[in-house]
């Protein structure tokens, strides 16, 4: 392959009154999967480009199987994958060097800073190519390899993987299963893990039994030490992570935002309800986190359970603008209403925050929501909504449109590739609170012509 080297680039992207974008690396990071089939592999990867999207690192996955199934429509068996079937290596050498292609495109074209070359990479060849490819780029490589030999959990991801691949639609779960373990074993004869003395000079990082245990080595930046906190917080223990906003507040009822006013009757309603409500759920070992706002302490305190202040949850910090309406701020900052309406997710109020500096105070939670089991989280709208977007894996545009009314409780169950999500409106009546997102409004107009495409309050 004849590819340009990759400059080394370090870029600001502002917006009037937002804060910056956050460059996390000075060169592109290659993360680098390793491991036989059903090893969780792909998950990690996922999940992985997950939290780097939205703690605002550009990453993008690519999977090696996807160019495959592209490049041959149609799966037949297992010996597809044998060491000695020479057509079939031909393809999937072929497939490898296509996706490190379009990985050196992604960092030049789309302005990336990590791609996760989603792989098995078993043998000492082919990472001697990706680390040659990448050295002649300027990228940085990473290694994460995934070892695990236990049975249940091999079989348990093996069952994920029938129904999460094309290549087993129309066969039954034996045979699917069957076939996939012929895979694996194909793919032992030739597999030469990281070698602790041989690779000593390789950056990576080794998880044990989906776990159990790391082993961690020449780790060389930033960015890598945060990938690897997060990969140590990760388990795949069955559990649901609930998410309310707290019960009606009498400031809801006012229109204002921020604050710290108490609940209003029907606030205290929902407080009953959702104690009901998750007393009803018979959930093992839960833990109850509010922020330390008076709404969110009195909506827990209905639960007669123990619960833990989290600062991190409180509402975004509206600044100059808190305590006021939308109105009021609309009449009195005119230029500034409309300007967070330009770019919601990285204006930041005067003298206050932005929902991009929201979903960095949030970091610490999502990270020990990934250690524990079951959780419900009782915090405020638009913490809810960057908790939302971490498991719902939705882009900053997105984020702080996502409806997150009073009164309804999300439950969110972690599965294979994604996060399953149950919405439980407890049916107490509360005031609507969301504001849809303005259309072609623009900022370099006057701001009260600017104003009348924004749409009220409700």
């Amino acid at each position: 392959m004849d590819l340009p080297p990759q400059e080394c680039r370090v870029t600001r992207r502002r917006c009037d009154s937002t804060a910056s974008v956050p460059q996390f690396c000075n060169s592109p990071i290659v993360i680098v999967m390793v491991g036989l089939p059903a090893r969780g592999k792909t998950y990690i990867s996922k999940k992985l480009t997950r939290y780097l999207n939205w703690i605002g690192v550009p990453t993008k996955t690519f999977n090696v199987g996807q160019y495959r199934r592209q490049a041959v429509k149609t799966y037949e068996n297992f010996e597809f994958f044998k060491s000695d079937n020479e057509e079939a290596m031909s393809i999937r050498k072929a497939c490898a060097a296509a996706a490190l292609k379009d990985v050196a495109a992604y960092f030049t074209q789309e302005q990336g800073q990590v791609a996760v070359f989603d792989a098995t990479n078993t043998t000492r060849e082919r990472r001697a190519a990706i680390n040659r490819f990448a050295k002649e780029r300027g990228y940085k490589v990473f290694f994460v390899e995934s070892i695990c030999e236990d049975p249940d959990i091999i079989v348990e991801n093996v069952k994920q993987v029938k129904f999460g691949s094309p290549d087993y639609v129309n066969r039954s779960m034996e045979e699917a299963i069957e076939d996939f373990l012929q895979r694996i074993e194909c793919y032992k004869s030739s597999y030469m893990p990281i070698d602790d003395e041989k690779d000593r000079k390789l950056s990576y990082i080794k998880i044990y039994e989906v776990g159990k245990r790391y082993l961690v080595n020449q780790v060389q930046d930033h960015i890598q030490s945060r990938i690897v906190y997060y990969l140590m917080n990760i388990h795949v223990t069955p559990r649901s992570i609930y998410l309310s906003r707290h019960g009606e507040s009498e400031f809801n009822l006012l229109g204002r935002i921020g604050g710290d006013s108490g609940l209003s009757t029907s606030g205290q309603e929902y407080a009953v309800a959702l104690k009901n409500f998750i007393q009803s759920q018979t959930i093992k070992d839960l833990k109850v986190w509010t922020s330390h706002m008076k709404r969110t302490i009195q909506t827990a305190q209905a639960l007669g359970v123990q619960y833990e202040q989290w600062k991190a949850l409180n509402e975004i910090d509206a600044g100059v603008c808190e305590e006021l309406t939308y109105e009021e701020i609309q009449e009195n900052f005119p230029e500034e209403f409309a300007l967070r309406d330009q770019d919601k997710f990285r204006y930041r109020y005067p003298k206050g925050e932005s929902y991009e500096d929201l979903v960095h105070r949030l970091e610490p939670v999502i990270m020990e929501l990934e250690r524990q089991e079951n959780v419900l989280v009782i915090c405020h709208q638009a913490a809810m909504r960057c908790l939302l977007a971490y498991f719902l894996d939705k882009p900053a545009d997105e984020l702080p449109y996502l409806r997150c009314p009073l009164h309804t409780v999300f439950k969110l169950t972690p599965i294979a590739y994604g996060c399953k999500v149950e919405p439980f409106y407890l049916n107490i009546e509360a005031i609507n609170t969301h504001r849809e997102k303005p259309v072609n409004v623009d900022v370099h107009r006057n701001p009260d012509e600017a104003l009348q495409t924004v749409p009220d309050h409700v």
